[in-house]
């Protein structure tokens, strides 16, 4: 998903708050996770951010899944996935997918859904994953923003539906990573009671994945309840799932200790400070590096932060190592890059160079150059436990640059999104981003693209997104991690946003769970956890 995240998301998901409910430990084999409110109903083609993405994962399997230790993708509902020229793509399906309504899952279920989420007047906060497919532009000329000429066409002329289980994707150019990007949920299939009716749809949503819905109370919970039908590799071992909506990271965690919460997807600094939580939990927990980093995004449109000079010395002002060692009890890692290498298969990270290094001269310097007088104002919503870090950030930004900085807190993240989409920054803003897919590309063309959906910097250079097109038409992935390295250094001449740190996931669980892990994306994996007999 777009990686947004709630702790630092993506994103592949955006990142989210975390926030505060309560009620006692579930039973029937349910197990009860922390939660934050998504930002839209429950359809995977509008969904770029944790609050829903997660709930979406568990609802929906697509046509590869990710291999838990390797990040690999490894087919789920496709059989093949085969290519000679990365760019026309032949799919096939396995027989006996269902939806939950007991539909079957075809070919046109996944050309149908991604039409409808290319489609410009439906308005999917998702449209701009479908680029790369042939006829993109005619049924969304607009791009991300819909500004524009109306649509030519209502379906992309590279989706071509063969059979019920064989269909075609004909790209515009070649594209690498293309079969990766597949398991997101954006490339959900979709059942045609969807199509019939959003709105039924939206009150009462239907997958083809291991969990499907059962009930939800906005602001409250969100439960499911396994499929038994479910076709694909891993079947649950639980019963459901109950998504608990918190508005405060420590109020989930103290609901974890007291053994009213199964899983916290994300330890709160008060946990971390001298491995308090190995004492709460008794070790019931792990630090595992993920598909997930954070950075300071900058408002381009506000004159005062056009100078890349700002940016970078404001980068250069702040000590990561420092606060990835006391506030985050090193369960971060400094950044030096846009792109988390380690976990992302064959990505060597490191594209900032000596702008993520921390040297307060070469930073004074740089802002003298620029005349920048201050102040720094850092927005981040405080539903998500960020205010101890960023006032670290605004504290060293005023010893060792000498101008007022101050943390501006938006109550929730919902609000936070608001400000986004309004251009309504006047200074850095926290950016967290959970990756959608383990591939370079995520945390680049869909941040920093022109146009691109979570580019709330409303950074745009021609030269960049030239770079990103060499990167994505290699021959060999490879090849193309080498070229996105290229794009990488380009970022860090212009600066668009300061990288902090990589995170690893931190996370705690319940002594009724079994067998208990984490997925690159954060989540626990819901497939293969047990409760205790």
């Amino acid at each position: 998903m777009v990686a947004w995240v709630a702790a630092p998301l993506a994103v592949g998901l955006l990142a989210s708050g975390c926030g505060g409910g309560g009620g006692g430990a579930a039973e029937d084999g349910i197990v009860t996770v922390n939660h934050t409110e998504p930002e839209n109903p429950l359809v995977p083609s509008n969904t770029t951010e944790t609050g829903g993405g997660n709930v979406l994962k568990a609802m929906f399997s697509g046509l590869v899944s990710y291999d838990e230790k390797t990040s690999e993708p490894y087919n789920e509902v496709a059989e093949s996935i085969d290519t000679t020229d990365n760019k026309v793509y032949k799919i096939k399906l396995k027989p006996g997918w269902t939806f939950h309504d007991g539909s079957p899952v075809t070919a046109n279920s996944f050309v149908k859904a991604w039409n409808y989420a290319a489609y410009g007047p439906n308005g999917q906060s998702t449209t701009s994953f479908f680029e790369h497919i042939e006829g993109y532009d005619q049924v969304n000329p607009g791009g991300e923003d819909g500004e524009g000429p109306p649509p030519s066409a209502k379906e992309m002329s590279g989706l071509k539906v063969i059979d019920d289980l064989n269909f075609e994707v004909t790209l515009d150019a070649p594209f690498t990573t293309f079969p990766v990007m597949l398991g997101y949920t954006a490339f959900s299939p979709m059942p045609e009671s969807f199509f019939a009716d959003p709105k039924a749809f939206e009150e009462h949503p239907i997958g083809n994945g291991p969990f499907k819905f059962d009930s939800r109370q906005p602001n409250a919970f969100i439960k499911l309840t396994k499929y038994d039908q479910y076709a694909g590799k891993n079947k649950p071992q639980i019963n459901g799932i109950e998504f608990r909506i918190y508005n405060e990271l420590e109020t989930a965690y103290q609901d974890l200790v007291s053994g009213n919460l199964d899983f916290v997807d994300q330890l709160p600094p008060s946990a971390m400070v001298g491995d308090k939580w190995k004492t709460d939990l008794q070790d019931r927990g792990e630090a595992k590096p993920i598909l997930s980093n954070n950075a300071l995004q900058v408002p381009l449109y506000d004159p005062k932060y056009q100078d890349p000079k700002v940016r970078q010395a404001i980068s250069m002002a702040i000590d990561r190592k420092q606060i990835t060692s006391t506030v985050f009890q090193n369960t971060y890692e400094p950044a030096n890059g846009w792109v988390p290498g380690g976990v992302i298969p064959g990505y060597q990270d490191g594209g900032c160079g000596e702008f993520c290094e921390f040297n307060p001269e070469k930073a004074k310097q740089l802002l003298a150059e620029a005349n920048f007088q201050g102040p720094v104002t850092i927005t981040s919503n405080s539903d998500g436990g960020h205010k101890e870090w960023i006032e670290a950030i605004c504290g060293q930004i005023k010893n060792n640059l000498g101008v007022d900085c101050v943390f501006n807190p938006v109550p929730t993240f919902a609000e936070f999104l608001k400000m986004h989409k309004e251009n309504a920054h006047n200074g850095p803003f926290r950016f967290g981003w959970l990756g959608d897919y383990p591939a370079a590309e995520t945390f680049l063309g869909k941040i920093y693209r022109t146009g691109a959906s979570s580019n709330y910097m409303r950074y745009s250079s021609p030269e960049f997104d030239a770079a990103m097109d060499r990167a994505d038409q290699a021959p060999t992935e490879e090849e193309a991690n080498k070229l996105y390295g290229e794009a990488e250094k380009i970022l860090a001449r212009d600066m668009p946003s300061i990288p902090l740190w990589n995170q690893k996931a931190s996370v705690g669980w319940s002594d009724r769970l079994e067998g208990a892990t984490v997925t690159f994306d954060r989540n626990l994996n819901f497939e293969t956890v047990k409760l205790k007999s």
